[in-house]
């Protein structure tokens, strides 16, 4: 309780301090972060093997580290506090309602120089509602999205994943049409799934084994994941795997040389 309490009060002060650069690593022997991959929807409107012929132009033993669902503070803290701890920069898709509620979460991900991409507003299964209402439902989460960011990143957010990755031909031709890169994934840990965080890592590495490089998808609202993370990130490091963060085309509260927040 005492650890968890000290998480969220480290992020909530991070969220309250106003938009600063990331902190430069204090550790020289952390995993960091590689490259910046900048993204736009002209090249690369829509990635990710799992739903697409395409994914994101990544050499051998390169990753994405994403996270769904969140943002949710007994979870999201944890995930935040594993990824910092590394130097590392995450792309979280988050929910719009969870955002609205967990203002301070939403915030200190840009503090930390994570990239925040969309994920609905209700993560509904958007395929089965009519156009109208996966729209209205989509649109909501982006604004809710931008309202809780406000200064703390100019701009809009560009980056979206379909909830269940139930996409339509109309509603991606959409997407693109806005100018937002729809991210499905490479691979995932089946996370969804109850399974121990030892369970979740031998799963996932034996996957990324396999794969050898692409975007991954875990989510921070799971206590396993959050349990895991630190020991997934050494895996990383200990097995030469680098850690390439996404931004997208025209975010300014990036700088594409080294992905942390603009000053």
């Amino acid at each position: 309780m005492k650890t968890a309490l000290s998480i969220c009060l480290i992020v909530e002060l991070l969220a309250v301090s106003g938009s600063v650069r990331a902190a430069p690593c204090p550790r020289p022997d952390a995993l960091g972060t590689a490259r910046t991959l900048v993204v736009d929807a002209k090249t690369t409107p829509r990635v990710g093997l799992k739903s697409f012929p395409q994914t994101l132009p990544l050499n051998d033993k390169e990753v994405v580290l994403t996270f769904d669902d969140g943002p949710l503070p007994a979870t999201t803290g944890k995930v935040l506090a594993a990824l910092s701890a590394e130097c590392v920069q995450a792309t979280f898709f988050v929910i719009g309602r969870n955002a609205q509620a967990s203002p301070q979460m939403l915030r200190a991900m840009i503090q930390q120089g994570h990239t925040v991409g969309n994920h609905s507003w209700s993560h509904p299964m958007l395929n089965q509602l009519s156009a109208a209402k996966a729209l209205a439902d989509i649109d909501k989460g982006f604004a809710a999205d931008d309202a809780v960011l406000g200064p703390a990143k100019p701009g809009t957010v560009r980056l979206f994943r379909f909830p269940y990755f139930a996409s339509t031909p109309a509603l991606l031709d959409d997407m693109e049409s806005r100018g937002a890169v729809v991210f499905g994934a490479d691979l995932w840990a089946s996370d969804w799934l109850k399974m121990t965080p030892q369970q979740e890592l031998d799963l996932l590495t034996a996957r990324l084994a396999h794969a050898r490089k692409g975007i991954i998808l875990l989510h921070d609202t799971k206590q396993q994941t959050a349990a895991m993370l630190p020991a997934f990130l050494r895996y990383l490091k200990q097995n030469n795997y680098k850690v390439v963060h996404v931004v997208a085309a025209g975010d300014t509260s990036f700088t594409p040389s080294t992905g942390r927040a603009a000053d």
